[in-house]
């Protein structure tokens, strides 16, 4: 997609305030909607009369039950209760997720559920496509209206080089289940990494949307991440920006999948800090009593994932050097352990990145937890489907 000049990046912010009155609000005069937004009249009224012309929003008469005050009461603008649906797809290493909103942005329905990390692709695909039909039969959701699905997969999704301005070529296993998936319900399927999704996320609607440079990270049975560079996430020219698990730490280390050694995911997921926890004699039972015993700090487990986030703030500090973000985000599963990861993550960049640099950066949790790539996911539908006003990142 080409990046919008100026004129447009302001438009389409201008309409995202406008839709986030009428999603917090509900129904609105024009003349509320101005002083709401504190967009002109002109502004304003031209761009209702694009979301109407799109179905987006709707105008209603008023109802005259009940009026006693002088002169006819406003027309109000409200969000399209018919309009078009969204899906996105979180099609993680072991846990799918899935959520349908509207095009006004509006969820109908968010649901979980775990899968076998050695599912093939096709099996996989008809995992989600369970789900989502699931979802839609206990929510009553008619997806006869279904605009475009977003679809988050775990590693690298683009497997040859994207041309200039392109989209890139899916791996073999992503176009399959992109395919399975498109083939199911007859709508554009965009495919990305789902913890690049997950920083879309965040810095759409999340932690670092107040940022226009950020950094995003996905901490649990794998390790990614995401870059927000100039308000824009950034992919790469080969799809594969942000992967931060895939940096080698010990390049005499073990062999990774993805054809290094000694990358930071091998020794920071979960996996390997229960390992090295039962090597000093403690068994830890999964993740979750992981987080549950750092955060009680339990002193050989406290160690362990001081440790791991040390080397995660260590790789981090070469990328801050490098991107000078406003904010480190980190989500997943470890993100759940709070201080006890923020901290040392903290402190390993700020003794690596420039010390003497005045830059302020802060390092948080994530805001979306488990539903990071899902909702990243239907922001990426939302920018395919152009006759919506695209969710945008601040311009400010």
């Amino acid at each position: 997609m080409e990046r919008p000049d100026a004129m447009q990046r302001v438009r389409l912010a201008h309409t995202e305030v406008l839709l986030a009155q009428l999603r917090s609000v509900g129904p609105l005069s024009r003349a509320e909607l101005i002083r709401l937004t504190g967009l002109s009249r002109t502004t304003l009224f031209d761009i209702i009369g694009d979301l109407i012309a799109r179905g987006v929003v709707v105008e209603r008469e008023p109802s005259l039950s009940g009026h006693r005050g002088r002169g006819r009461p406003s027309t109000t603008v409200s969000l399209n209760p018919s309009a078009g649906r969204i899906v996105g797809i979180d099609l993680g290493r072991a846990t799918i997720t899935v959520i349908v909103a509207t095009l006004g942005h509006d969820i109908l329905a968010r649901g979980s559920r775990p899968i076998t990390l050695t599912a093939g692709p096709a099996r996989r695909a008809n995992a989600a496509i369970k789900l989502i039909d699931d979802l839609v039969q206990e929510h009553d959701i008619d997806l006869r209206a279904l605009e475009a699905i977003g679809l988050g997969l775990p590693g690298l999704v683009f497997g040859r080089s994207r041309s200039a301005g392109g989209s890139g070529s899916p791996s073999v296993a992503a176009k399959q289940v992109s395919t399975r998936i498109q083939d199911r319900y007859g709508v554009a399927v965009v495919t990305d990494n789902n913890s690049r999704l997950a920083a879309l996320a965040e810095g759409t609607w999340g932690a670092t949307r107040d940022v226009r440079d950020a950094i995003y990270v996905r901490w649990s049975d794998g390790v990614g991440g995401g870059l927000i560079v100039d308000g824009r996430l950034a992919r790469g020219a080969h799809g594969a920006a942000g992967e931060i698990g895939h940096v080698s730490v010990e390049p005499d280390g073990d062999p990774c999948p993805c054809g290094g050694r000694g990358c930071l995911e091998l020794l920071i997921r979960p996996s390997a800090l229960i390992e090295q926890c039962a090597r000093r004699g403690v068994t830890v039972a999964d993740p979750a009593d992981l987080v549950a015993r750092a955060l009680a700090g339990e002193p050989i487990v406290s160690d362990v994932v001081r440790h791991a986030a040390t080397l995660l703030g260590r790789v981090l500090s070469g990328m801050v050097v490098q991107l000078d973000p406003g904010k480190v985000a980190i989500g997943g599963t470890l993100a759940h352990a709070g201080e006890a990861v923020l901290e040392p993550v903290r402190t390993a960049i700020g003794q690596l990145a420039i010390p003497g640099h005045t830059r302020r950066l802060d390092v948080v949790t994530a805001q979306f937890g488990d539903e990071g790539g899902a909702l990243g996911a239907v922001a990426a539908a939302l920018r395919l489907n152009m006759s919506e006003p695209l969710p945008t990142l601040p311009t400010a």
